[in-house]
């Protein structure tokens, strides 16, 4: 199979040499970039008293996103193997749901629980994304690791975020490429355009889809759904944070933003237009995204998880502020 085959069987990942990785690192990866202070942010007002953050699961890779399902099962997208995994539960050991499918982006969990997943995350897909949209967004049955396409035609897929309505928005790191993919399945792979995104969410009603901006001026955009071609700059890191290099991103209880750092150590939160962190520490840098937890049972509803590069899967003390459904 190709780099984007369909089979569950294993298929040897493309190699990455030093170079790649160096460029990625520039692009928003952070490993080779040095750290900023921990504790630039100021810490946000209601952070600060559960207690630092606690290992419950490790996926042998660097991990590039998570997602939550109602059971409370958690998955995640490999980078260097291209395998989608499943956690049933803290303390489990992730399990391989598919073979090397090229699932290196974003992940998100459908009404029906089907998963979606990015591909295309890799150095070339990522630089030449706005150009040649060739990338795929795939359709991962949770319970057999069957695969399908859902949409193609994207760049090199980052970030995933699904709307109320069934939208599905993407973000191609290496570009400045918004990707839409409607309920019908009708792909616009530039359906608005913000400097290097990566991290994408949507507010709670979908009037509005949040992207983080890696590197350069990093920051926060809001994009009016019904205006995509005027996207505006809702928050620019400054001082230390400016080279904290943001990544993922989701949503708490109250729709504001928390963010995922590299560099920085810290997982910020958007308040009142400002930065502040919500939790800090050595075991957050390198930092890829956040989740809350969804059901009763397993990666619980009201906790908050963060993946990073080096595989391991925290639950935040702060989680209090996220849904309590789900």
């Amino acid at each position: 199979m190709g780099r984007n085959g369909l089979s569950r069987g294993g298929v040897r990942r493309r190699g990455r040499g030093t170079t790649a990785l160096a460029v990625l690192g520039v692009l928003g990866a952070g490993v080779l970039v040095p750290a900023a202070p921990a504790g630039a942010a100021p810490r946000c007002g209601s952070s600060g008293a559960g207690g630092g953050p606690v290992q419950v699961a490790h996926v042998p890779d660097w991990t590039e996103s998570i997602a939550v399902d109602r059971r409370g099962r958690m998955f995640a997208t490999a980078y260097f193997s291209g395998r989608v995994y499943r956690i049933d539960a803290p303390g489990a050991a992730p399990v391989a749901l598919t073979g090397n499918i090229g699932a290196n982006g974003g992940i998100v969990v459908r009404e029906d629980g089907k998963l979606l997943v990015g591909t295309g995350n890799d150095l070339a897909h990522s630089l030449t994304g706005d150009l040649l949209p060739v990338s795929k967004l795939l359709e991962v049955d949770p319970e057999t690791g069957d695969v399908g396409v859902y949409a193609s035609g994207l760049g090199g897929i980052d970030g995933v975020a699904l709307a109320p309505d069934g939208t599905v928005y993407t973000t191609t790191l290496g570009g400045t490429a918004i990707g839409r993919v409607t309920p019908d399945r009708r792909v616009d792979p530039a359906w608005a355009r913000v400097p290097q995104p990566n991290g994408i969410a949507v507010s709670p009603d979908g009037a509005e889809v949040y992207v983080v901006q890696t590197t350069l001026a990093p920051g926060v955009y809001r994009i009016p759904a019904a205006d995509p071609g005027h996207p505006r700059r809702w928050v620019t890191a400054t001082g230390t944070d400016a080279v904290g290099l943001p990544d993922g991103l989701t949503l708490d209880g109250r729709g504001r933003p928390l963010i995922a750092t590299h560099a920085a150590g810290e997982v910020w939160r958007v308040e009142d237009g400002t930065l502040c962190a919500v939790a800090s520490g050595p075991e957050l840098r390198l930092s890829t995204q956040l989740v809350y937890g969804r059901g009763g049972g397993g990666f619980a509803a009201g906790r908050l998880y963060r993946a990073g590069v080096d595989g391991r899967v925290y639950e935040l003390p702060d989680g209090a502020e996220g849904p309590v459904g789900g």
